[in-house]
């Protein structure tokens, strides 16, 4: 009988992390809208833009590994983007077959606006930079222990 009870209590909702990181997605995604709107981004394109402010130029290849995103999900994201002249797609002239991705002036200037996201975020958290962080690098641990038993 305790082992039923254990094993029910194991499927109760509450008791799932893989909810609890849902539901905390979800609430970041609520939080991050507004800010996001007023960059004209959505969520998945903002991170786009991210990986490109930190480094400019990549392979569509390297910017989909970055997010693990493949490139039938990136794809649409970055025509998007260069539909609103934030980046611009071009064919390597050393390899053909990569699609390099460059953010335009406008792309450019948009990040002096990104500029406020962060500190929106961790205000809306109400925790301290260090609670965050540490957060941060534990789910991103996770996150790679279970990457390694599915083989990514």
């Amino acid at each position: 009988m305790a082992k039923k009870q254990a094993a029910d209590l194991a499927l109760r909702l509450d008791n799932q992390i893989c909810f609890a990181l849902y539901s905390t997605a979800h609430a970041f995604n609520r939080v991050y809208k507004p800010l996001l709107d007023r960059l004209g981004l959505t969520y998945p394109q903002y991170l786009v833009m991210l990986v490109l402010w930190e480094r400019d130029g990549l392979p569509v290849k390297a910017v989909g590994e970055r997010l693990f995103l493949d490139s039938g999900t990136l794809t649409p994201l970055l025509k998007r983007l260069e539909a609103a002249h934030l980046i611009k797609r071009t064919r390597s002239t050393e390899d053909e077959r990569q699609v390099l991705i460059a953010l335009t002036p406008q792309g450019q200037a948009l990040q002096n606006k990104a500029r406020e996201v962060p500190h929106a975020i961790l205000a809306a958290s109400a925790c301290t930079v260090a609670e965050l962080s540490a957060m941060k690098d534990e789910i991103v641990a996770l996150r790679d222990r279970l990457n390694a038993v599915v083989g990514e």
